[in-house]
């Protein structure tokens, strides 16, 4: 059976420097009627859960440690009988900082590849939001999990600790600009977006960072 793709909507508060948020993220639920990978983990672990249904989680993959893709990622593990959280190992500051006592199950490396029903996900490492943040990308199906690295119109936030806008234009450029036009950007907030319909602004968005 061909993998679907499920975006489970939650809201919480994003914390950072000491200042706090209200967001509405974006969590996916990729695979197909025995088993699922999920894509971050925020604010509403038995929203996820639910979605998860009694399918297997393979993994729990977080594109990066702020609180707000892994608030709730120890409880969902329990929940989904123990399933691996899987952390870029440059993000483990942002990490210990909400879980200083259990360490994630595994790292995210750029090039290894995850693997639910049929589909192939590269871990891609785009840093500049934070440093360990990644995107994961499906080659076969054309889309991209792209966390908060890129979204409809232009790169993810920086200025706050840990992120670098040089970074993480240097990131959508080398990494996601060149991935077919057609790649759907599956966000960590808001609506989806394409690598083609980004692309264009490029020169736009590093004008406006500096």
């Amino acid at each position: 059976m061909t993998a679907t793709v499920e975006r489970v909507r939650t809201n919480g508060v994003f914390t950072l420097d000491g200042e706090d948020f209200d967001v509405e993220n974006n969590i996916w639920v990729i695979g197909d009627d025995s088993e699922v990978l999920v894509v971050d983990a925020a604010h509403d672990a038995g929203a996820i859960a639910s979605a998860c249904g009694d399918r297997r989680v393979v993994a729990i993959a977080c594109t990066h440690g702020h609180n707000d893709h892994i608030n709730v990622a120890a409880e969902l593990s329990e929940l989904v009988g123990d399933a691996p959280i899987l952390l870029h190992d440059d993000d483990r500051m942002l990490w210990d900082a909400i879980y200083p006592e259990r360490a994630p199950d595994g790292s995210l490396a750029d090039g290894d590849a995850l693997h639910v029903a049929d589909v192939e996900l590269t871990v891609l490492h785009t840093p500049g939001h934070s440093p360990g943040g990644v995107c994961l990308h499906d080659a076969t199906h054309e889309r991209v999990f792209g966390g908060d690295t890129l979204f409809k119109g232009g790169p993810g936030a920086t200025g706050r600790s840990f992120s670098d806008f040089d970074t993480i234009i240097e990131s959508i450029r080398d990494r996601l600009l060149p991935l077919p036009p057609d790649t759907v950007v599956h966000t960590g907030h808001g609506d989806d977006t394409t690598i083609g319909a980004e692309a264009p602004h490029l020169d736009e968005w590093i004008a406006r960072g500096h």
